[in-house]
């Protein structure tokens, strides 16, 4: 039995006729549905033999209903009877408080995509906040679905830099009422695509990364790593000698998509891996940050698809809560990405990253420290 499984409570109310017991387990169905992981328990020891036996209809019931259909798929429930039974007062009416629950899993929603929103163009690891934000929330939802939301939700991320950037990533216009190609858009274009070549190469072990490295060491080690090297980056910073997209040449484009490359080690973050990458290769800050929002249309694409693929061809059912947290996931970090992209072009324009190494550091330090409180409890 799995102590971290999702709990449901049910509180027992008599009387009430056979006829609303049955409505009651019936209309609870598509809620019990969002718990997809855990065992079934239900206590027939309740000191009487008439109110063990309606228990053991409520379960048939539900068997029956195909509510609790698998040995993976069954859920907690604790009983209260509140009245002795009598021969008036035959079944159970079942009060769930599912509606509640799908409430604070919308609201759970909310602040990952705040979370989302903001730490995905910023270069303080998405990761990192992810890892501190789950100790304090969390979902009633399967391991399965949670390693695809923490994916899927950037697609609200990506689709924020496609409307900010429009005009310069469409390669296509009109010039007198007739369709023109933008020979600089394909250009920028074909260079995103030489970056994301390397990162296409080391896919195959985003999994096995995540399995074997997304833990507080690992995430806490990679913030203060990068905290530092933004530190000693911009402590050597000289005039840079790209300013402008169109100067980035193929072999920048690549050697930024191979610092891409070090985003798959949890806590790194990929705009922090690639804007230190950039600044080393000459870039200018703004260049280098408004590059690296567009690295991340092919890259953050393809792993919400592969995310997607892998958890349909798994065989978890998603619920109607799961989707609905996904769908607000998606929303919020895509307007909050709007407010995060503008607030970063703005700053890198006066200001250096400095201030973003330190504050990796401090987080690496808070995440060890939570690391260590986690143990030692």
């Amino acid at each position: 039995m799995r102590s971290s499984s999702p709990k449901l409570n049910f509180f027992i109310k008599t009387p009430v006729p056979t006829a609303t017991a049955a409505a009651g387990v019936e209309s609870f169905k598509s809620q019990l549905s969002m718990f997809s992981k855990a065992e079934f328990i239900l206590d027939t020891n309740l000191g009487s033999p008439k109110a063990n036996t309606e228990c053991s209809k409520i379960k048939n019931k539900m068997i029956e209903n195909k509510i609790v259909n698998k040995i993976k798929n069954v859920i907690f429930f604790n009983l209260i009877i509140k009245t002795p039974f009598n021969n008036k007062n035959k079944l159970l009416c079942l009060c769930a408080q599912g509606g509640v629950l799908t409430f604070f899993e919308i609201i759970k929603a909310i602040l990952m995509g705040i979370v989302e929103g903001i730490t995905e163009w910023l270069p303080i690891s998405s990761t990192g906040h992810m890892i501190l934000v789950e100790q304090v929330v969390k979902f009633n939802a399967s391991e399965e679905f949670m390693s695809m939301f923490r994916v899927v939700i950037q697609l609200g991320a990506i689709l924020a830099v496609v409307v900010l950037f429009w005009n310069k990533l469409w390669p296509f216009g009109l010039r007198q009422g007739k369709v023109i190609s933008k020979p600089s858009v394909w250009n920028l274009w074909f260079k995103v695509v030489a970056a994301t070549l390397p990162v296409l190469v080391i896919s195959p072990l985003d999994d096995w990364m995540e399995e074997h490295f997304y833990n507080y060491i690992t995430v806490a080690a990679m913030l203060i790593l990068y905290g530092v090297l933004f530190l000693v980056v911009e402590n050597r910073r000289t005039t840079p000698r790209v300013t402008r997209l169109e100067q980035i040449s193929y072999r920048d484009a690549l050697l930024i998509g191979v610092w891409q490359c070090l985003a798959i080690i949890p806590g790194t973050s990929r705009s922090g891996a690639t804007i230190v990458g950039g600044l080393l290769l000459g870039l200018s800050r703004a260049c280098v940050a408004e590059f690296t929002f567009y690295l991340a249309i092919p890259v953050m694409a393809g792993a919400s698809l592969l995310k997607v693929v892998k958890f349909a061809v798994s065989g978890v059912s998603i619920t109607g809560t799961e989707i609905a947290v996904l769908l607000v996931g998606c929303v919020v970090a895509f307007v909050v990405s709007l407010a995060a992209i503008r607030f970063l072009m703005d700053y890198v324009k006066r200001h250096d990253f400095k201030f973003f190494g330190i504050y990796r550091i401090v987080l690496g330090a808070i995440v060890l420290a939570v690391a260590a409180i986690t143990a030692l409890a």
